[in-house]
């Protein structure tokens, strides 16, 4: 039975090692309000249903006052609430509602930039060159006789350059959208700050972080130019020989600091959004006195391959056991397709992602959800007339994230689905989802919803995921299986086009129907 948030026996591992996390993005979980926004009062008013569920732990996207460039990700004020999503009192409504139901509750916290329309931001804007208010930022003279090019070559993630000119002629510094500048690590300042809001909402009795950009803030000493020709060691995403934007050394002093002030709070934690593939630069970030726990992107990067999938888990668990740390498993979130999708979408993505489901959830250490993943959601293909995302406007409509982002459906026939009274949500809902609301769901024991509450269950009751370890079997090819050591659960994924033996043992769960005691294709099982 879950434990009440906040009590634990000091002889077992911390929550986290083992906890499952739901992310939800708080503009598309539950709108109280009728703006066709979701907002706090929304997600306290379906904690019952995450309850049910049996998630360990929520993490909630930015509700932060901003001017909502980045929808929350370029905050005005990290230590208040936009009014687009309540107030501080109902935010320790919600803190204080989850804690009673034994969900712990954790928030995002977006240390690398601002909103340009922070108040530190705007005196910069007023203040002269070389000012202590610019120095919070990265301020420079362009290159060129009138300084008319920018600082150095670097991009913006969002596309274009990572540099926009105000109106005295010097640039400043954006690796994101020009609304989101960059502030200036090298300064005590913003050191400081990050520190009081940390200690403002430990004060409130969260139970942690998920750092936005945890491989960004620090900066090489005279930002050199990147190398736009090179290319990074293969399964590497970032590497400060080739991208000196991300993951520079300097980023780790950082996490220290940080470290120290969660380790005055006990039973808090962080997780790290660290898109950094090479093994041993992953690992420096969960060092004892940095990270508690970091994402490691594999899964996501990985297709359907039974192969390819073991390799991806075999490097997962390799650095966070050179670190001393657990593994932290992830499919999806809010920047990225959806599962369903990605699996190759329709019946099939669907029931691959059903059985990614089984294999992230065997897996020892900690997991994160998205929400609607539980729902079997894919990609929705939203209209670019409709679309709201600032990396679609600056880049095209391809690489829009608002696909993953629409509402979630919760009853009804038609949009919008009871996430709203208002059918004007703030992205169209599609008209085919009646079949997949949490309403539809819930009695249908062969739903992918039932399908996440039973592996949930299972996974936090029964003695068979005991144990830190993984050992393979044999498997035909197109498979695996690996049992939790020391014998524990055996789980079977099989991505090959038959159905295939398995190994001894009763079954616990499975992603589809067994065919004459077999696994079909595209299909995993839990055994004992």
């Amino acid at each position: 039975m879950r434990r009440a948030a906040g009590a634990r026996n000091p002889d077992e591992s911390p929550w986290w090692h083992d906890a499952v996390f739901y992310q939800i993005y708080v503009r598309s979980f539950a709108d109280s309000d009728g703006d066709g926004i979701g907002d706090l009062e929304g997600i306290r008013a379906r904690l019952g249903y995450l309850e049910l569920l049996g998630v360990d732990a929520l993490w909630l996207t930015p509700f932060y006052r901003s001017p909502m460039a980045d929808h929350g990700y370029d905050i005005a004020d990290p230590r208040d609430v936009d009014p687009l999503f309540g107030d501080l009192a109902g935010f320790d409504a919600l803190l204080a509602d989850a804690h009673a139901r034994g969900i712990r509750l954790t928030v995002d916290l977006v240390p690398n930039h601002t909103s340009d329309r922070h108040e530190w931001f705007q005196a910069a804007l007023r203040a002269p060159r070389g000012s202590r208010e610019r120095e919070r930022y990265h301020f420079r003279d362009g290159l060129g006789t009138t300084g008319d090019h920018p600082p150095n070559n670097w991009v913006s993630t969002f596309g274009g350059p990572a540099w926009t000119r105000v109106a005295d002629g010097q640039w400043y510094l954006h690796l994101f959208a020009p609304e989101q500048p960059d502030l200036n690590w090298a300064n005590a300042e913003v050191h400081a700050d990050l520190e009081r809001t940390i200690r403002f909402w430990l004060d409130r009795g969260v139970d942690g972080f998920r750092i936005d950009v945890a491989h960004g803030m620090a900066k090489p000493p005279g930002l050199p130019d990147m190398d736009h020709g090179a290319k990074p060691p293969e399964g590497a995403l970032f590497d400060i020989r080739f991208d000196p934007r991300f993951d520079n050394d300097g980023v780790h002093e950082i996490h220290q600091r940080i470290r120290k002030v969660l380790d005055e709070y006990p039973g808090v934690m962080a997780t790290g959004e660290v898109w950094v593939t090479d093994e041993a630069r992953l690992a420096r970030y969960l060092r004892p006195d940095e990270l508690h726990l970091a994402f490691d992107f594999r899964l996501i990067l990985t297709h359907f391959d039974a192969d390819a999938l073991r390799g991806a888990i075999d490097r997962s668990l390799a650095v966070a056991a050179g670190a001393g740390a657990p593994a932290t498993w992830t499919l999806s979130n809010h920047d990225l397709w959806r599962q369903v999708s990605r699996y190759g979408g329709g019946a099939q993505g669907v029931r691959r992602a059903r059985a990614m489901a089984l294999v992230e959830l065997a897996l020892p250490g900690a997991v994160y959800l998205y929400n609607g993943e539980e729902l079997g959601l894919g990609t929705v293909e939203v209209p670019p007339e409709a679309m709201a995302d600032p990396r679609a406007h600056s880049t095209g409509a391809q690489h829009s994230r608002d696909g993953s982002r629409v509402p979630l459906p919760w009853e009804g026939d038609e949009p919008p689905y009871a996430f709203s009274d208002n059918a004007d949500t703030w992205l169209p809902m599609p008209a085919d989802w009646a079949g997949l609301t949490v309403e539809a769901q819930l009695e249908d024991t062969g739903s992918t919803l039932s399908l996440y509450r039973q592996a949930l269950e299972l996974r936090q009751r029964h003695p068979a995921f005991e144990g830190t370890e993984l050992e393979w079997y044999g498997a035909p090819a197109g498979c695996f299986a690996f049992r939790r050591a020391p014998g524990g659960l055996i789980c079977v994924l099989n991505t090959s086009a038959s159905p295939i033996a398995m190994p001894p043992g009763g079954v616990l769960l499975a992603s589809a129907e067994l065919v004459d005691a077999k696994l079909p294709p595209d299909a995993a099982a839990w055994l004992v």
